[in-house]
């Protein structure tokens, strides 16, 4: 009798994986998002900041953007936030935007890296992964330069250096 049971629950239980896989490969195959790509016009978004307020990419129409998807845990990440902290202050004045996209930390610890580094740009806290989702960044640190009619000029996956940011940003202002 007990085998009986067994065997329904393992019918079940391979039912429910064959509807969930299917489901997930149906919905991917048939999404009508596509993938973020030099060109294509980057997803909007509205995100809270650690100061609180929230932030909208269409805030920054206009502007040269850059949006820069990090955590404390990567390496990578820290390694490039002082070149990208330089390169805005250097060009803030023109213009240029930078967006730090936290994924989903706490607050405290997102604190006390900013505060670490010194950081000034906004940041704002990717609850849920929802954008890293939507710009399908699948590792970090994953940079978008975003020009002011809102299409993505250039996509960088990895560490940046502050000659590839300066070089970058050269190029966008004299579009």
């Amino acid at each position: 009798m007990l085998g009986k049971y067994r065997r329904r629950i393992q019918i079940i239980i391979f039912v429910a994986v064959l509807l969930i896989g299917g489901y997930t490969i149906g919905s991917s195959l048939f999404s009508k998002e596509t993938i973020p790509k030099e060109g294509s016009t980057a997803p909007a978004f509205k995100l809270t900041g650690l100061d609180g307020q929230a932030k909208e990419l269409s805030d920054y129409k206009g502007k040269v953007v850059i949006v820069n998807f990090w955590a404390s845990w990567c390496e990578p990440c820290y390694k490039e936030m002082p070149a990208i902290q330089k390169q805005y202050d250097k060009w803030k004045d023109r213009g240029v935007v930078v967006l730090g996209l936290n994924l989903d930390e706490s607050p405290v610890t997102v604190q006390t890296f900013v505060r670490q580094y010194d950081l000034t740009f906004p940041i704002l806290i990717d609850k849920e992964f929802r954008m890293r989702n939507r710009y399908h960044v699948v590792s970090y640190p994953t940079t978008f330069f975003i020009n002011g009619s809102g299409k993505i000029v250039t996509k960088k996956v990895g560490e940046m250096d502050e000659a590839f940011i300066e070089q970058t940003l050269t190029a966008m202002l004299k579009e």
